[in-house]
């Protein structure tokens, strides 16, 4: 299933879209969302990027910006073995992507689909403490800081609770 915004196609990962995931993942700008240099760790995580829908029914949506086609970050319900809850994550890829409001445009229409097909009427988003952009994204987005979460590969995350519907 695909979701469409004004500006951009939210639509299931492809295999297509691992070299976007893999420039993004190896770069300083994934450096709060678990990125390394290591390609056969890119590899791995951009595995459970497409496995997630098998295992869990559901799954982030790549952002696609409409006029160009590029894929350039990910959005939607997220719930990887380890997390404390099921959330709504987030990541532009793309420097040239920031700024222009897609993040905040993405995650509206995935989290209105969270409430619609899943029933996350209050979701998480999980932000590590020194990712300033996200913290005000979801400051946007009308999220409250609720408390700290340690978790064993990522170290201290932040729970961030959305709004109601």
């Amino acid at each position: 299933m695909e979701l469409h915004t004004d500006r951009l196609i939210l639509r299931p990962p492809e295999p297509a879209d691992f070299p976007a995931f893999k420039a993004y993942f190896m770069s300083d700008r994934a450096r709060f969302t678990g990125g390394s240099p290591d390609p056969i760790l890119a590899w791995n995580r951009f595995c459970i990027t497409l496995g997630h829908r098998i295992m869990r029914g559901y799954g982030v949506y790549i952002i696609v910006h409409r006029a160009t086609g590029q894929p350039i970050g990910a959005v939607g319900p997220f719930f990887p073995e380890g997390w404390p809850e099921p959330e709504i994550a987030w990541q532009i890829w793309i420097a040239e992507a920031e700024g222009k409001g897609y993040a905040y445009e993405a995650v509206s229409a995935a989290r209105g689909e969270a409430a619609k097909t899943l029933g996350w009427m209050r979701p998480a988003s999980l932000i590590a403490p020194g990712n300033s952009r996200s913290q005000a994204l979801a400051r946007r987005l009308g999220c409250q800081y609720e408390r700290d979460f340690a978790h064993p590969h990522f170290g201290t995350l932040q729970v961030w609770r959305h709004p109601s519907p």
